[in-house]
């Protein structure tokens, strides 16, 4: 008889089953500490750094953004710890919605499930309207003007070369990017580990190459102050502005949780995991804090309110060539993040769609194309209505309270199942239980905090909106609840 609770829960079992059938293998356990490592720097250097630093420096932080990134890297470390435990308790490769329905249950896969639109869908909107911001300055280094009011939100404020100001009506390069990539998707077209290794290679250089020149270009003056006094309004500078900037900048190290999922193909996972785990994020953190350091640097940080603030910081170099170089390395980087992002959500939806939560649009593919081009379509139009028309504070705003909820989720699941499912089989067991999930609830909520309360408000609505999706129709369609509607 069908589970009919709000907590029915799939087993480890059918999800086992389930991959095997796909997948027709099992996975090998092949990787060391030095690998996974490599992978969590290859997922964790992403969008992050070339979008939101600027602005998260000229709003909220000043200078001082290199101690919010030291705060965002604290909270991964310990969400990544608990990321591991649930992803190493399935052996089967997914999402955290996938092993959510298995242990929490359907409906808080659900939340999560819906909560992750906000890290993929809107995190491509905000990743598109960063690379507009990178194309735009790249192509008037060859002498080709896009009219700025074509190239930002409605209500965005463009500071021209002149000093005068024009505001934004539509950010058409955004648009552009997004039916790109999702023409591409439909079309089938894959990323390859290779073509991925290769972009991961890019970005590397990239933030390597604008630390090692940028050095000698700093003017130290732009450092002081380095902590700017509170304007008298929370999270507008001084200490609280550290903590909002570093709510903001969190943006940078969304991709750690991928690298969790590698705890079922680790040789040694109870050595290996938070090796790799802890030791990408050391790196990645370092990288982060040296990056914002040369960019407030060469740069006052008032200035650096743009969606390219590494452009304007190699700008400022005033080396031509290099500049060219890194703009285009920029973009490389920027446009395999939007792919990887429109990707993730079409396949979470089609996975929604198979268990009957969402309908069957949804998971409908092409016969010829064998794409979910149905979904596809209308996720890249969304998320292109969206970057056209949102500023990317908000975006980025939007994307990082998202994600931190869903990580307080994870660090909670880890908790209960401790007590509830105590002789599971853990591959990996988070080490200080529960000391580990508790710190890393606090440091997500606390990051939150700093959160403007209009940016909540936000985030309530949208999961208000979720929850009313599923009370209308996700549980009354979930194949797990009535197996007689599996959709094949």
């Amino acid at each position: 008889m069908a589970d009919t609770g709000y907590m029915a829960r799939k087993t480890v079992a059918d999800i086992v089953a389930s991959a095997d059938v796909e997948e027709g293998r099992h996975l090998s356990k092949t990787l060391g500490a030095t690998s996974i490592t490599a992978m969590g720097i290859g997922a964790i250097i992403g969008a992050g750094i070339f979008v939101l630093t600027g602005t998260a420096a000229a709003q909220f932080a000043g200078p001082a953004i290199t101690l919010s990134f030291v705060l965002g890297g604290i909270a991964c470390a310990f969400v990544g710890l608990c990321y591991s435990e649930l992803a190493a308790m399935l052996p089967v490769c997914g999402s955290s919605y996938t092993y959510t329905y298995a242990t929490l249950g359907e409906i808080f896969a659900w939340i999560i499930g819906w909560d992750l639109i906000l890290e993929y869908a809107m995190g491509a909107a905000t990743v598109a309207v960063g690379w507009s911001g990178y194309i735009v300055s790249l192509l008037r280094n060859v002498g080709i003007d896009i009219p700025p009011t074509l190239a930002a939100a409605p209500g965005t404020v463009v500071k021209l070369a002149d000093g005068s100001t024009v505001t934004g009506v539509i950010n058409l390069p955004a648009v552009l990017i997004i039916a790109i990539l999702t023409t591409l998707l439909v079309m089938g077209t894959k990323e390859s580990a290779r073509l991925n290794n290769v972009m991961v290679a890019i970005k590397l250089t990239v933030v390597v190459a604008f630390i090692a020149i940028g050095l000698f270009f700093i003017k130290p003056e732009h450092w002081h102050p380095f902590i700017p006094a509170n304007t008298g309004q929370f999270g507008s500078f001084g200490m609280s502005g550290i903590l909002r900037g570093s709510a903001v900048v969190f943006f940078a190290f969304i991709g750690f949780d991928a690298v969790s999922t590698a705890a079922q193909e680790a040789r040694q996972p109870q050595r290996d995991m938070p090796i790799g785990i802890l030791g990408s994020l050391i790196i990645c953190t370092v990288l982060y804090i040296l990056v914002a350091g040369v960019l407030t640097g060469l740069v006052a940080y008032p200035e650096l309110n743009v969606p390219d603030p590494i452009a304007k910081g190699v700008d400022a170099i005033g080396v031509t060539w290099f500049s060219i170089l890194i703009k285009i390395g920029a973009l490389s980087g920027l446009t395999t993040v939007i792919l990887v992002l429109l990707y993730g959500q079409s396949r979470i939806f089609f996975t929604m769609s198979q268990d009957g939560l969402l309908p069957h649009f949804f998971s409908r593919v092409h016969l010829r194309l064998h794409t979910p081009y149905l979904s596809q379509i209308l996720i890249g139009t969304v998320v292109a209505i969206v970057a056209a028309l949102t500023p990317i504070g908000v975006l980025g705003e939007m994307v990082s309270i998202g994600t931190l909820f869903a990580f307080v989720l994870v660090c909670g699941a880890v908790l209960y199942l401790r007590r509830s499912d105590s002789e599971a089989t853990r591959p990996f067991r988070a080490p200080g239980v529960p000391v580990v999930p508790v710190l890393g609830i606090l440091f997500c909520l606390l990051l939150m905090v700093g959160l403007p309360l209009v940016t909540w408000l936000r985030l309530v609505v949208w999961l208000v909106i979720g929850m009313t999706i599923y009370l209308s129709y996700g549980r009354n369609h979930s194949v797990l609840r009535h197996p007689e509607r599996k959709r094949t």
